[in-house]
């Protein structure tokens, strides 16, 4: 309720100019400290020399971000744009190949990135998986699946084959569990979905093919097999109208992106500012509290970019990858909460919904959502602020269900049926925006760090309170009734166009 119900435009207007103001106030306060904390001693390792031609320092916290676009940017370019070439190729002259092409290319690629032994490694697994899958029993796929993967997350496993890789290189570790990792759920899907088949099972071959395609195999996201299979086996290789436009359009904005958030960080030391609690003390609440909220929007930034990125090349390829993590900014429910939409697609698709069915059920709900936060947090690596976090975010995805069943009764249920629409949305606003801080708070301590997050939650929640927590929770009621405008803008284009459907 609340979805299709329009707001007068002036109260939407004042909604918007507030948000506004309070961000301006909010970065204004972070721009001050990131300029006072430039030459402090205690962020020497998070601030480095940056773009000369600004003048001033850059935040370079985030080592992935700073390999990839320094001394790892000339290999991911020429092993994309290696991959596009040939597969371009080969769509012009064998398209019935061009899964083989992906797969040989693939194969080489991580061959002569780590070296025969991982390779090695690699392909033992996906053995392993292929001959349970040979026996369709989906329990066994599921047991043997996750102790493949346990085994890439847990010492002394980890280590033990990791020790096999020999060299050393900046994104070593990185490739190594992020290719493995993502090894596992791939097989998993694919034990999975031959489980399901009724006739006959999927070859090994198909498997490597679907495993080895080299944009998806390091980063991800992950495609489930029955989608990969679907796409890749098409024959016939169609664009749809302006898609291509679209790819050079989606191409030029990560591009855009990347540009844009390298001058952000000579600027906002979002990343390197809470390594030091002290100088947190010194700032003001909303300064705090706009510090953790850009800390997630960069963390969606980085997803959206990467997976961009990569979705880019694999669009180029005739597939349909799973889209970018919905922005942040965008959401106040922990329903939508998530940084990878293939991960995400996953562990709906085989856990989350395959255990709470239509998520109307309590118990459950209960059981799906603590089963997909245990593969979840062995996905991420078992530790303790990975337990929290899950903790946490287990809890906030039950407190939904189980509020949305609170007020459905009576004498809630009456009372909202006789209010009108639009007081409903504010009442339900005001929800979204403590929900909204929640996201926020039980993010940020796996983001960050959880000494920050605690420090944020104080000032907030105690010291802030009453003139801190209100205001803030009033602009962020402001921010969701904004979102919620949008959502009622795309529910009325959809309506049109189901109907024109139907027409």
């Amino acid at each position: 309720m609340g979805v299709k119900t329009m707001l007068p435009s002036y109260e939407l207007g004042f909604y918007a100019l507030a948000v506004t103001c309070a961000v301006v106030y909010s970065g204004s306060g972070i721009l001050e400290a990131s300029r006072d904390s430039m030459n402090r001693k205690a962020f020497r390792d998070g601030i480095k020399p940056g773009w000369h031609y600004f003048g001033r320092k850059m935040d370079v916290a985030d080592f992935e971000w700073v390999m990839w676009f320094t001394s790892f940017r000339n290999v991911i370019i020429f092993t994309l744009s290696g991959h596009v070439l040939f597969g371009k190729i080969c769509s012009m002259t064998v398209p019935q190949h061009r899964a083989v092409v992906y797969m040989l290319y693939g194969v080489l690629a991580v061959l002569s990135s780590m070296g025969l032994v991982y390779l090695m490694i690699i392909l033992s697994h996906c053995l392993v998986l292929y001959s349970v899958a040979l026996a369709k029993q989906k329990w066994l796929c599921y047991v043997a699946g996750l102790c493949c993967l346990a085994s890439f997350k847990m010492e002394p496993f980890s280590s033990w084959q990791s020790g096999f890789v020999t060299g050393a290189f900046d994104l070593q570790d990185v490739l190594f569990y992020g290719g493995s990792g993502f090894t596992i759920m791939r097989c998993m899907s694919f034990a999975l979905e031959s489980s399901e088949r009724k006739e006959g099972i999927y070859s090994i071959f198909d498997l490597l093919k679907y495993n080895f395609y080299i944009p998806f195999f390091f980063f991800g996201p992950v495609m489930t097999f029955d989608q990969f299979h679907a796409q890749v086996s098409t024959r016939e290789l169609r664009r749809k109208d302006d898609e291509m436009r679209n790819i050079r359009v989606h191409a030029l904005l990560h591009v855009g992106a990347i540009i844009a958030v390298d001058i952000f960080f000579h600027f906002f030391y979002i990343l390197t500012l809470p390594s030091d609690l002290k100088f947190m003390n010194r700032l003001s609440d909303w300064s705090l509290a706009g510090l953790a909220y850009s800390n997630l929007v960069y963390d969606w930034v980085k997803a959206a970019v990467m997976f961009g990125v990569i979705n880019t090349i694999a669009r180029l390829d005739h597939l349909d990858p799973p889209q970018p993590p919905k922005c942040i900014t965008m959401l106040y429910v922990f329903a939508e909460t998530h940084f990878d939409r293939g991960i995400n697609d996953w562990l709906c698709k085989y856990v989350y919904d395959h255990i709470g069915e239509n998520h109307d059920n309590i118990m459950k709900e209960l059981m799906a959502t603590i089963a997909t936060f245990a593969v979840t947090t062995l996905w991420l690596g078992p530790c303790e602020i990975v337990y929290i976090w899950s903790v946490f975010n287990c809890f906030g995805l039950n407190f939904e269900l189980w509020v949305q069943k609170f007020f459905q009764q009576e004498p809630f249920a009456k009372l909202e049926a006789k209010m009108s629409a639009a007081m409903s949305r504010r009442i339900r606003a005001v929800f979204g925006a403590a929900n909204f801080w929640a996201i926020i708070l039980y993010n940020i301590l796996a983001l960050n760090s959880l000494e920050f997050a605690l420090l944020v939650t104080k000032r907030l929640l105690l010291t802030g309170f009453p003139v801190s927590t209100l205001s803030i929770w009033f602009i962020t009621y402001c921010g969701v009734q904004l979102i919620k405008e949008r959502e009622h803008i795309l529910a009325i284009e959809e309506e049109k166009c189901d109907k024109a459907k139907v027409e």
